[in-house]
Order: structure tokens, then sequence, then C-alpha cells
């Protein structure tokens, strides 16, 4: 099997976001993607995932990790899952604060039957299993929040998903909130509606949280996928299920078969794929 993987940076929704800032959002897709599919030439699915997020949590040009969004209280509050397809294992922490990649502290909760922990007490088993205090505000997302940004700011997520030379999938999603949210909201990304994968296929979502959470919708794509659907006819088939409530979200996907897709709701999805080679798309 080849090694194929794709990942993902949220929407162009900013408002700031200038043209210079796209450009250089795109060419670090490109670094990371090529970075990433290295990694997974010698390593797997599971492995190559969690290394993609990390590299995009660790870039302050995207809404995950290190510049993550600055919620209503002043506070950042990040969450992050991973799924193993062949495991079928899922993990996350929701509403971390003070770590420096939650994909990691994700990982590590693969281990434990209790895999999944939100807030302090999802901060408390990080230090205790060393993860150190990390202060992920950057001065844009602070300025930013001085100026109250307006509500076209408030998506965006990371993700990349992997299929590795033994043919098995993985996914990994990572967010930094959307921005003047209410302490306490829980997102899609470290949920199974924005964060999921099988034998069969493997999804990662990006885009208001509450729409993808309405729509279950990595769940019902790979549902769908492992019922029969192609995965384009898959995907195609529940976005269209967005469209009754205008759902915002955008999704990037690959399937046990090779087949590798993508697709959004709104235009200015920004995603970077490896087969043959890098190619960033939005």
């Amino acid at each position: 099997m080849e090694p194929k993987i794709i990942i993902h940076g949220g929407f162009f929704s900013e408002a700031s976001d200038s043209e210079k800032v796209k450009l250089e959002k795109q060419q670090a897709l490109k670094n990371i993607v090529t970075n990433a599919h290295e990694y997974l030439v010698s390593h797997s699915a599971l492995e190559s995932v969690i290394y993609a997020v990390s590299l995009l949590e660790n870039c302050e040009l995207f809404n995950a990790g290190l510049g993550s969004q600055i919620q209503s209280d002043g506070k950042i509050r990040m969450s992050a899952s991973v799924m193993d397809g062949a495991s079928k294992k899922f993990s996350g922490v929701i509403n971390i604060q003070e770590v420096k990649n939650p994909i990691f502290v994700a990982e590590k909760l693969l281990e434990f039957e209790d895999s999944v922990l939100s807030g302090d007490e999802a901060l408390s088993f990080a230090r205790r299993h060393g993860f150190n205090y990390y202060n992920p505000e950057t001065h844009y997302r602070r300025e930013g929040y001085l100026e109250k940004l307006t509500e076209s700011v408030r998506k965006g997520t990371v993700g990349c998903v992997a299929l590795d030379g033994q043919g098995k999938l993985a996914v990994a999603t990572s967010t930094g909130g959307k921005g003047f949210e209410l302490p306490g909201r829980v997102s899609d990304s470290a949920t199974v509606a924005g964060n999921f994968g099988n034998d069969f296929a493997a999804v990662s979502c990006t885009g208001v949280g509450e729409d993808i959470v309405s729509a279950a919708l990595a769940a019902k794509i790979v549902t769908r996928v492992t019922d029969g659907f192609s995965l384009k006819d898959a995907c195609d088939k529940s976005m269209d299920e967005l469209k009754p409530y205008d759902g915002f979200a955008g999704v990037i996907a690959i399937s046990a078969k090779g087949e590798v897709y993508f697709t959004d709701s709104h235009p200015y999805m920004v995603w970077a794929s490896y087969i043959d080679k890098a190619e960033v798309f939005s």
C-alpha cells in the first residue's frame, strides 16, 4: 500500500487574513505535509497523524496549540483527539489549558481505559505525566481579543488523516476553539463527530463545531463508507445533509482503498496532501 496523508488548517475566514498571511499558511501546510509524509514512510498511520498535528499545533498561523483563540473570559482552552482505525481506540482532551501540544496528551490517554478527559482533570493528568506549563497565547490573538473579533473569525481547526504502508488508517484533530465562546463550550474536535476512523475510512472535520456535532459528520461519513459507499459519495451525501440549516463544515478523508477526498460547505478551507508530491489547496 502506498502511504498517503492529508492535512487541513481550518478556513481562510479570519477578517485580518491578508494575502501575505494566506500565502504563509499555504507554505506552512506544504512544508508540514512534506515532513509528515516523510515521517509516514517509516512510521505507522497513528504515529504519523499525531506527529503532523503536533507540527500544526506548533505553527502560530493556525488555531490550535500555539496561537489558539482566546475565550470570552480571556483564557485559552484547547481540545484535541486521536483515533486509531486499527484498534478502534479513541482518546481526547477537552478544554485543556496551559500545555504546548494537546494532541500529545490525547496520545498519552490511548494507554488508559478512561481515555477522554476535560478541563481541570485533563490538565491534572497532563501534569502528572510530564506535560509542563506552556502559554499558547500569541500577540496576534491578544490583539484580536482586545479588538473584539467578529463572528467570521471563529472557524478553525487543524487535522490529519493518514494511510500507512500496512494499509492502516488513523486520524487526529486539534483546535484552539472559535474565540469568545462561553467557558465550558465543547467543540467537535474531541468527539467522534469531528474526528473518526476505522478499518474502512478516517475523517477529520473543521468548521463550526455545533454544526458538525449536529450532523455527527465524521462518524456518519465513515459509517457510510463501511456500508459500501465510495468515499466521495459518503462525504457528498453527508455534507448535503448540512444544507437545511446552512451548516458550516469542511472535511478531509482517506479510505482503506486509497481514495483521498476533501469537500467543504463554504469556500476557502485550506488543506494539503502528499500522494505523489506535496500539494496545497484552498
